[in-house]
This record gives structure tokens, C-alpha cells and sequence, in this order.
């Protein structure tokens, strides 16, 4: 693998190196993790990629990672020395999708192929229905893949072409890429329960209504200030809220987060990823040194999941959390050396929500999570 980082801005140092990577023998394709404050034009971006020689995809997050720091500009390419599936998924947003037809034929077309199956999965994070393709995924894929990916997007809230791939730089779909490597995945988020199970009374795709019959807002209110001792109206909501994510009850599972990222004056909450109505909640609060201990045990989770007769692990990708890093502020390098103590290659990005399973669980969307996957190497292609 071939692994390139800058902090600059500049597309033309983008599309530079992204073309030395292209005309590189030993790379097959490129994964790309870009910064959302570089600012590129989208039009210029999506003509370059459009001319790409070889399969190139990922996105733009809030920030990415490389070795044991995070950057709000730059981006990182990973030449990868193999050939990579990849599907579009279009209309993530769309009532009528129906995300099991479009995924059933990929999942038959990509069962036979030589390898061991990662799929990595890269959605527009302000589309509204991320869950219902996740399920689908899990239906036509099962247990037979470890998943890893993420929410791409801005952390302004305001949806805008964030997928990378052959068509352009994309809106309001999902990109999934199959990687014939063997890899390990470990999930953890360290956050506990503060609350007594909540019921969704009512709830429209990530915007929930009422809990337990009553205005969400005001419900979650009358638990938060009391906990944290000050007020919604002394700030703004996201700054009191990031430390008070919604955990979803699942049979079996560690809670499932959920992050609440505004309230409207109906007195409803708009979350990351959809609540289903009918569905059981706690609120959830952490410490920073909980949050740092969990990015170590998803460290140590995908480390136990790296199958042992696999060659060793050629590169860490971590896809952490964006409000994980608001909320532990200065203390956010903690987490990330603890995340890097492998020494191997770290590359990823902070992202609006989490994709993951570990080939042995259910296929989550989280929030406020720790994902950690360990990829094995691949084999050199000639050129």
C-alpha cells in the first residue's frame, strides 16, 4: 500500500498526487479521505475525477486522520496494489428507495469473487434513510462480510456533494466497495446509561416527536439540566447536547447511540441516523477518560477479530466519531494514541455517524462510536 498525507488545501495538490498515484504500477486503486474545510469547487473536483484511470472513492468528512492526529484540512490517499468493487447507491434520501432490490443482485454478484470480504461503506451523512440501507445490507450480506464506514459530510449541517467516486464528487447516496483483504473490526463508544428506557411514542425518520407521550425536546430537557446543572438556553443546543447522546436498546448488543444535533420549535429532536418509533432509549453520558478507554478496546476487539492465519495487519483504518472530538476537546490525542498503539499505518477520518460489524454481529449505524478496522495486505499488481 501506498499511503500519501497533506494539510494542504489546494485541489491542484489534490489532483497532483492522485495523478502520481494513478500512474503508479503498483497501484491498482485509490481510497480517499479528504477534509470538508478545504472548500474544493465542486464542478473542478468532480471534472478530475471523472478522467481517473483507475477506481478512486471515499469522501469528505469534518476531519481526517492520519498516524495519531486529526486535521481539519488536507487529505490522505491510499493506493491500494488491487482491484476494487464499487457500487453507487443513489437516492438515499428517497421514501419510495428500495434499498433490499438494489442491494439482493450486488450481494449475489459479489459472492463468488476469490478473497476475503471487507466492505467498506461510505453514506452522505444528512440523508435521511442511512438505517433502512444498513438493514438492507445486513439481509443481502449477512454475516458473511465485516463492514466498516461512515457518515461524509459538513459539520454546518447543510447537505452538499460529499461522496468521491468515478462519477464525481456526489450528493444523498452511498458508496460501497468491496476490498478483497482479511481484516478485524472492533467497535466501542463509552458511554453509559444515566436514565431510566424511554418509549419512542413518535418518530419520523431521524426526527423524533415524543417520548413516552410527551414533546421530545421538553422530555429530554427535564433530564439533561438537572444532570448537567446548567441550561439548554444558556448556549447553543449541540454544546450541552453532545454530552447527552440517546443509547437504543438492542437484544444482545452494546446500546446503540444516537446523537441528538438540534431541537425545532415544535418542540421536536433531530438525530443522526433514525429513531424508530416504537423503539426503547436511555440517555448516555461519558467521561473523557470512558471515551479514551474505548478507543483502546475497539483497538483490542479488531485485534482478537484479525483472523490468526492471515498474514499480519499492513494498515489501521479508524473511523471515529466527529462529536467524540468535540466533546474531549484538547484530550482528543489521547484517544487517538490510544487508538494508535499498533504502530502500524493509521489513516481514517471523523465522521457524522458510524458503519460497522465485526463479521459476527449485527450491522449497526452508530453514533459517537470508535470503529477500529485492521486490513491485511494485498497482493502487488503488475504494471
Amino acid at each position: 500500500m501506498v499511503i500519501y498525507f497533506s494539510e494542504s488545501r489546494h485541489l491542484t495538490d489534490f489532483q497532483d498526487q492522485l495523478g502520481r498515484l494513478m500512474a503508479h504500477g503498483g497501484v491498482a486503486s485509490v481510497m480517499v479521505f479528504a477534509a470538508d474545510g478545504n472548500a474544493w469547487e465542486v464542478e473542478s473536483v468532480t471534472m478530475g475525477l471523472r478522467k481517473s484511470a483507475k477506481p478512486v472513492f471515499g469522501g469528505l468528512f469534518p476531519r481526517i486522520l492520519h498516524g495519531g492526529a486529526s486535521f481539519e484540512s488536507g487529505f490522505v490517499l491510499v493506493g491500494l496494489p488491487l482491484s476494487v468493487q464499487i457500487e453507487v447507491l443513489e437516492g438515499l434520501s428517497e421514501a419510495d428507495s428500495d434499498f433490499e432490490g438494489k442491494v439482493l443482485p450486488i450481494a449475489e454478484r459479489w459472492s463468488e469473487p476469490e478473497g476475503a470480504k471487507t466492505l467498506l461503506v461510505i453514506a452522505d451523512a444528512l440523508s435521511t434513510r442511512i438505517a433502512a440501507l444498513v438493514n438492507a445490507l445486513f439481509y443481502g450480506f449477512g454475516l458473511e462480510a465485516n463492514f466498516i464506514g461512515g457518515g461524509a459530510g459538513s459539520l454546518s449541517f447543510e447537505q452538499k456533494p460529499c461522496l468521491i467516486c468515478g462519477q464525481g464528487l456526489i450528493a444523498d447516496a452511498a458508496l460501497l466497495v468491496r476490498l478483497p483483504l482479511q481484516s478485524g473490526v472492533g467497535v466501542a463508544h463509552g458511554w453509559e446509561p444515566i436514565s431510566d428506557v424511554m418509549k419512542v411514542t413518535e418518530s419520523e425518520g431521524p426526527r423524533i416527536h415524543t417520548l413516552d407521550w410527551e414533546p421530545a425536546f421538553e422530555r429530554y430537557r427535564q433530564i439533561v439540566e438537572p444532570h448537567a446543572g446548567r441550561a439548554f438556553s444558556e448556549g447553543a443546543f449541540f454544546d450541552l447536547a453532545k454530552e447527552y447522546p440517546f443509547g437504543m436498546s438492542k437484544l444482545g448488543a452494546e446500546l446503540v447511540v444516537r446523537d441528538p444535533l438540534m431541537a425545532t420549535e415544535s418542540q421536536d429532536l433531530i438525530c443522526v441516523g433514525e429513531v424508530p418509533r416504537g423503539s426503547f432509549v436511555r440517555l448516555l453520558n461519558g467521561t473523557p477518560e470512558s471515551l479514551i478507554a474505548a478507543a483502546g478496546r475497539s483497538l483490542n476487539e479488531a485485534r482478537l477479530a484479525y483472523p490468526e492465519d492471515a498474514p499480519p495487519p499492513a494498515m489501521a483504518l479508524f473511523i471515529d466519531c466527529i462529536s467524540r472530538a468535540l466533546f474531549l476537546g484538547d484530550r482528543l490525542g489521547e484517544e487517538l494514541r490510544e487508538a494508535n498503539r499498533e504502530a502500524l499505518p493509521l489513516v481514517g477520518a471523523m465522521t457524522l455517524g458510524e458503519i460497522a460489524n465485526s463479521g459476527r454481529d449485527y450491522l449497526e449505524f452508530y453514533n459517537k462510536t470508535a470503529v477500529m478496522c485492521l486490513l491485511g495486505p494485498g497482493h502487488e499488481q503488475g504494471g
